[in-house]
């Protein structure tokens, strides 16, 4: 496609290939419209892809996102995608010291072996009956809430009336998070453990007023009606591969190395400008979708910009000759980095980690919790690897904003890698370095991104992984019908800013195409 061609009318521009804007596509194109996606890498995916970062070495890893919870079934069925995940049968395994002795919680396995490691951690029934009956509110929640992210947005009430349940709305949608859990946990080790899922990516206290904690906190616990975090088979690359073959299949036209940088639009009708290596070229459409960031649509557009976003993560992937030994004998460390193996994440010391970061200084002691998706589907690695015994690590970190690393990204990223490394080792019969591979130029094979790289290398704003702060998934004055509403009546915004974004669901795509559609006009 030359930019110096004229160009058709399409019914619908796609601004980025990520997989909620490859979602809208393969919607669109099943539908019978005529759709162009324009991406500005030389690959589709965003964040949700899959790449060999180590140099001469067959690991296929997922680079930025790496697990899947909120993706509807419904999304894959419709859009006929090869695509499966592999669920965990560890959920996590929380490591400490007590009386001077290695100890850990591991949830999973089964309901007695976890009762019995509640009551070999805490000495007793109380705390394991406590968790079950929050989670059990909580996925009573996630039943009925889930459905709702592809149907047109609920009012509050309505939300509020189809939960049903007094408590469990008081709980996550008008008190601090932090409310109901020193209310209803009396472990520090355990408190931690409930509060890091309103933490992921979302840099705030538990008491936070603004509530954003529990925003994050609904949307790590809702997913498939149930809250379980799977393993994508194949990578999560394996999923922004299966949509654009999906889109493609239907009709759609992906062109890669397309940057759009203009739109122009009367509300029925829109021109997007784009640039590629050759010059830049127009598109016209009915509908422009974009899959970017609130802060790139007002570019864009030439709207005025939202207030700025903040990412507050550490990621880090990591290739092991094997999987290190843990101080917990007690512990198979192929069940305890199945699940999300939590590091430095007791309550006291997320509490601790938040002020020092909000401080301005790095945490003494930088909370972060790891997994191991070769564990689940040793497919992202090649056979050699396989056969030798490799594994992956995956590390997510916590409370490091993108203003802790702007007076030097490098310093800075192996300053925190060292002192988040050094948390993990503590919790190791042996050091992990001696666990790395190396890459073919003799290298470890690790890597690290900061939100500084994440902006820069993914456009993410602030390096903030859900481009903003989460939405409640219920319409006000602000919202529009289906949360991908603009100022422009033929313009949507299909990516992680919408209501209901962040993670990697589909649900902005769906609900941008649901909208174009129901339009009517293409």
């Amino acid at each position: 496609m030359s930019p110096h061609e004229p160009h058709p009318a399409y019914d619908a521009v796609i601004v980025g290939g990520g997989h909620n804007g490859l979602v809208a596509a393969g919607y669109l194109a099943r539908a019978g419209r005529s759709v162009l996606v324009l991406e500005r890498l030389d690959h589709t995916g965003g964040a949700a892809v899959s790449t060999r970062p180590f140099a001469g070495v067959d690991a296929r890893l997922s680079r930025y996102s790496y697990l899947v919870s909120l993706l509807p079934e419904k999304i894959v069925q419709d859009l006929g995608l090869r695509f499966r995940v592999q669920g965990r049968t560890i959920s996590s395994y929380t490591p400490v010291e007590r009386d001077g002795r290695p100890t850990g919680l591991l949830v999973g396995g089964g309901e007695e072996r976890t009762r019995d490691a509640f009551a070999r951690l805490t000495g007793g029934e109380r705390e394991y009956a406590a968790w079950r009956r929050f989670y059990g509110m909580t996925g009573e929640v996630a039943r009925r809430i889930f459905p709702t992210l592809t149907e047109p947005l609920p009012s509050r009430d309505e939300l509020r009336r189809r939960i049903d349940d007094d408590e469990a709305w008081r709980v996550l949608f008008e008190e601090p998070i932090g409310v109901a859990v020193e209310e209803r946990f009396a472990d520090d080790l355990v408190r931690g453990v409930v509060l890091t899922d309103a933490l992921i990516g979302t840099f705030a206290d538990a008491h936070d007023p603004s509530l954003k904690q529990n925003r994050c906190f609904l949307y790590h616990v809702i997913g498939g009606g149930t809250g379980a975090w799977d393993v994508p088979v194949g990578g999560m690359g394996a999923l922004t591969d299966a949509l654009a073959a999906a889109a493609r299949d239907a009709g759609a036209v992906i062109a890669t190395g397309h940057e759009a940088v203009r739109i122009a639009t009367d509300g029925r009708t829109a021109e997007v400008t784009y640039r590629t290596g050759d010059g830049e070229g127009v598109a016209s459409a009915r509908h422009v979708l974009v899959n970017a960031s609130p802060q790139a649509l007002a570019e864009l557009t030439g709207d005025t910009p939202p207030g700025p976003a903040e990412g507050a993560q550490l990621k880090v992937n990591m290739l092991l000759t094997r999987l290190p030994r843990l101080r917990d004998s007690a512990v198979d460390p192929r069940e305890a980095f199945a699940g999300t193996f939590h590091i430095a994440e007791g309550y006291r010391q997320l509490a601790a980690a938040h002020a020092q970061a909000a401080a301005g200084e790095l945490p003494t002691a930088p909370p972060s919790e790891i997994y191991c998706h070769s564990l689940t589907d040793p497919s992202i690695l090649g056979a050699d690897l396989v056969e030798r015994g490799y594994q992956t690590l995956t590390l997510f970190g916590l409370h490091t904003p993108a203003r802790l690393f702007e007076r030097d990204n490098d310093a800075v990223r192996e300053e925190l890698l060292k002192a988040t490394l050094a948390q993990f080792d503590a919790h190791l019969a042996e050091p992990l370095a001696d666990c790395l591979a190396l890459d073919a130029d003799g290298r470890p094979c690790i890597e690290a991104r900061t939100p500084l790289d994440l902006e820069r290398d993914l456009g993410l704003p602030g390096g903030n992984i859900f481009h903003r702060d989460l939405s409640w998934p219920y319409a006000d004055e602000s919202t529009g019908r289906w949360g991908v509403e603009t100022p422009h009546a033929n313009v949507l915004l299909c990516g992680a800013g919408a209501v209901r974004g962040g993670g990697v669901s589909g649900v902005p795509g769906h609900n941008a195409a649901m909208a174009v559609l129901e339009a009517g006009q293409g």
